[in-house]
């Protein structure tokens, strides 16, 4: 049984890394995209652009510390997940009528997602 365990807990594990190169791969492409092109964005896009960095960042330190010590922090996936669907709704209030119908629609699937895992999290 402990073969098992330990397997399941190396395949989760290597996941966790693919995760977290992936994460860091982004945040560097838009890292450099925002410093080549923020003097052509609009300021509602770059500061949509940092908080989602800065979700990264987030994300990449809570994943650092599962592969490390193996403890999740769900308080802090909940508050996230709050934070998203928050931010996300402002964006959509403000943007919606200039997005185009697959990325409005496909923002808009996340949103329910992000309420039905607020409601399983809470």
């Amino acid at each position: 049984m402990h073969e098992k365990e330990s397997s399941n807990s190396h395949r989760e594990n290597e996941h966790r890394v693919d995760n977290l190169v992936d994460l860091v791969e982004k945040q560097t492409r838009t890292e450099r995209h925002l410093e080549q092109h923020s003097e052509i964005s609009s300021p509602e896009n770059i500061q949509h652009a940092k908080e989602i960095q800065d979700e990264r960042q987030e994300e990449i330190n809570n994943l650092k510390n599962i592969i490390v010590t193996g403890e999740h922090s769900n308080n802090d996936q909940a508050k996230n997940v709050k934070k998203r669907y928050k931010y996300t709704e402002g964006y959509l209030k403000h943007n919606a009528d200039t997005m185009d119908e697959t990325t409005l629609e496909n923002t808009k699937e996340k949103q329910a997602h992000r309420k039905e895992q607020m409601d399983f999290l809470e």
